[in-house]
């Protein structure tokens, strides 16, 4: 057992997952690079000058939070459509992670509230719990605000707003997160936090940015929840 975990989870009421990582590999066939030039060509059909960098921009969330920059909101709203449209066939063929829905089910049946967090389209987010029989599962799935990526973790809005939803005292939540950006958004709201190490190199990163507790896989999540209920 993860000795930070097991003190963490004594306290817990409610569990906040992000989605792409935690819960699944939202572009598992359907490639980032690929859905980001496809939001480039969006741009340039718009007339937009695109930059460079901004050309080879391999992460689509990335050409939107660029593209908000501009406070373009006609541009932003159509890109903002085409992510949304782009996610929604990509969940499709999205690969579950390992693990997560143990974690989901594991949770609930500890007594645990399970919401979803995400800087993916809360539409993509519900459709992949649906097509995998989860949804009875998870609420309320918060997604990002619509052609406004300003408001995205690392923006704690979205966690705040979950936390509401859950009417449980933010030091009773916690979230996991396989980025940065994760962590940095549930320190601002006051939010405990589990680093998903999904890739070499982030337990470091995670421990050193101060995540209550650090996993590498699901599966170990799963467990301590498990062993939670039953001790």
């Amino acid at each position: 057992m993860n000795a930070d975990l097991d003190r963490l989870l004594a306290g817990v009421g409610a569990l906040l997952l992000d989605f792409d990582g935690p819960v699944c590999s939202v572009f598992a066939g359907y490639p980032p690079p690929q859905v980001a030039a496809e939001l480039v060509d969006v741009l340039r059909k718009h007339g937009v000058d695109v930059l460079p960098n901004l050309a080879g921009e391999p992460d689509p969330l990335e050409v939107l939070r660029c593209t908000g920059a501009t406070n373009d909101q006609g541009v932003t709203r159509a890109v903002e459509d085409a992510l949304c449209e782009a996610e929604r066939r990509a969940v499709e063929t999205a690969e579950p992670t390992p693990g997560s829905r143990e974690v989901i089910v594991a949770a609930r049946q500890a007594g645990m509230q399970v919401a979803a967090v995400s800087n993916n389209s809360a539409g993509a987010v519900s459709a992949y719990l649906a097509a995998h029989r989860l949804t009875k599962y998870v609420s309320p799935v918060v997604g990002r605000a619509y052609a406004d990526p300003g408001r995205m973790k690392p923006n704690p809005e979205p966690i705040i707003r979950a936390v509401h939803a859950l009417a449980e005292p933010s030091n009773r939540c916690v979230l996991i997160g396989d980025s940065l950006s994760d962590i940095e958004a549930a320190q601002a709201a006051g939010v405990r936090v589990i680093g998903y190490a999904n890739r070499p190199g982030k337990l470091e990163v995670f421990q050193a940015a101060g995540a209550d507790a650090v996993i590498t896989n699901m599966s170990e999540m799963a467990g301590a929840i498990i062993e939670r209920s039953i001790s």
